[in-house]
């Protein structure tokens, strides 16, 4: 099988797992839509924090991918199971510090200025998501595994199976019924929890019961912390976590900021975030499949298959990137009725549902690249960069833009401005991060060229 036939199978059933996975959210956001502008703007609130905190702890874990890929090619089963079980700190320690968070959100929620009337329902939907948080980031090392060893649809089977519990206990919940009272936003909460522990029950049964796992010794008496191996995992989890954190929050702290123009702003703005997080789903499976063939031939010894992977993984990003902005285009007000039946709201969510055409194309193009450094252990640099870029240039820049104005223009009370000025900032981010890639494969296959010629 070709390397592109690869790269498509494997990230073609990471699409399908992580579609599975946005429909949660779409779910969501259609059920509160349908139940009240309130709820809707409330799970918009809420979940922009929950994700800030899920996404970024998950990128510290998914950030161990090209380690165990490496391991995988260099046919290092034992370590690989091993390192595994050392993971499991990691996991642990992030699973403290984001029931944390999520447990005690009101500072967060006084600085952004949320409304009151929003923050009770906000409050307890965050605290229950507090103890979903577990199941999820276990599930989440589950999954990095079997992406690690090119077994994806292990973990595919269990995302597309878990909406048929997910859908049905969301409308249940959050309309009420059977005994149940109406909980609005909140019961779309309870709904993930219950989801969240039975894909991770499911994950552990998966590893218990598949053959395919036993050279991994997954099972072998758990050992003591290796500070050392945890070290190095922190030194790339670290930094993968907090691009990530920068990342997310630069996108998900648009909906606080955007809360304080009214429910109006805020629904709409949760139908452009959903819409956003779905095409953003094609990218990222592309990346997460890129990288595990850059690492696994990385830890083969042969550089320059790895940067001929790289190339290649980013060209299809590319591809689809332009591909998927032309549809939002096309469609954007097709788009923004499915989610609501307020005209008011579908009509403001689909006039802006341009700046996140803009917006898909170089986020497309900085995830594949974001993920193919990490193969290459490269990671402080785009930190650096996302903190200038998409925290400085988009998220300062919008609200300047939004509520103060700049060079004449404004203030324009509307969600546009965050919108326009965050796809600025990952235009340039895309350009700086090809760069580095180039630079990195072409240093790493020279490297290998030179000692192969001595």
């Amino acid at each position: 099988m070709s390397e592109r036939a690869t790269i498509l199978k494997h990230a073609v059933t990471v699409l399908a797992g992580q579609l599975a996975i946005m429909a949660f959210g779409v779910t969501d956001t259609v059920v509160a839509g349908r139940h009240s502008q309130e709820a809707l703007a409330a799970l918009s609130i809420g979940s922009a924090v929950f994700i800030s905190v899920n996404v970024a702890l998950m990128g510290v874990l998914q950030a161990l991918l090209p380690v165990w890929a490496e391991q995988r090619g260099a046919a290092h089963s034992h370590q690989l199971g091993a390192s595994v079980r050392q993971s499991l700190y990691v996991c642990g320690a992030a699973c403290v510090i984001g029931m944390f968070i999520l447990l005690s959100p009101d500072a967060l929620l006084r600085w952004t200025n949320v409304p009151d009337e929003l923050r009770g329902d906000v409050r307890a939907y965050l605290n229950v998501l507090a103890f979903g948080l577990p199941p999820a980031l276990l599930f989440r090392i589950y999954s990095t595994l079997n992406q690690s060893l090119g077994y994806p649809q292990l973990v595919t089977w269990l995302q597309v199976a878990s909406l048929l519990i997910k859908i049905p206990l969301s409308i249940w919940f959050t309309f009420g019924g059977a005994g149940i009272a109406p909980q609005g936003a909140v019961g779309c909460a309870w709904a993930t929890l219950v989801v969240n522990y039975s894909l991770m029950v499911c994950g552990v049964l998966m590893l218990r019961t598949q053959r395919m796992y036993a050279p991994l010794q997954l099972w072998a008496p758990m050992e003591r912390p290796d500070w050392q191996q945890l070290g190095r995992f922190l030194r790339l989890g670290i930094p993968a976590g907090l691009s990530i954190l920068v990342e997310v929050t630069s996108f998900t702290l648009m909906a606080l900021f955007i809360a304080r123009q009214g429910t109006l702003a805020a629904a709409a703005h949760q139908i452009l975030a959903n819409v956003a997080a779905v095409v953003y789903m094609v990218p990222l499976s592309l990346a997460i499949a890129t990288s595990a063939r850059v690492s696994y031939w990385r830890g083969a010894g042969n550089e320059q298959t790895a940067s001929n992977v790289a190339s290649l993984g980013f060209r299809m990003a590319a591809g689809m990137g332009v591909l998927l902005t032309a549809l939002l285009l096309l469609s954007r007000h097709s788009i923004a009725a499915l989610y609501s039946t307020d005209p008011t709201v579908t009509a403001l969510a689909g006039s802006l549902l341009l700046w996140v055409a803009a917006y898909h194309l170089p986020d497309s193009v900085q995830t594949l690249c974001i993920f193919v450094l990490r193969s290459y252990r490269i990671t402080i640099a785009p930190f650096l960069v996302y903190g200038v870029m998409l925290w400085g240039g988009g998220l300062a820049g919008g609200y300047w833009l939004a509520y103060h104005g700049a060079f004449g223009w404004g203030p324009f009370n509307s969600p546009a401005p965050f919108w326009a000025s965050s796809a600025a900032a990952l235009a340039v981010t895309a350009v700086v991060f090809s760069a580095l890639l180039a630079s990195a494969t072409r240093e790493h296959a020279a490297q290998t060229t030179h000692s192969a010629s001595q």
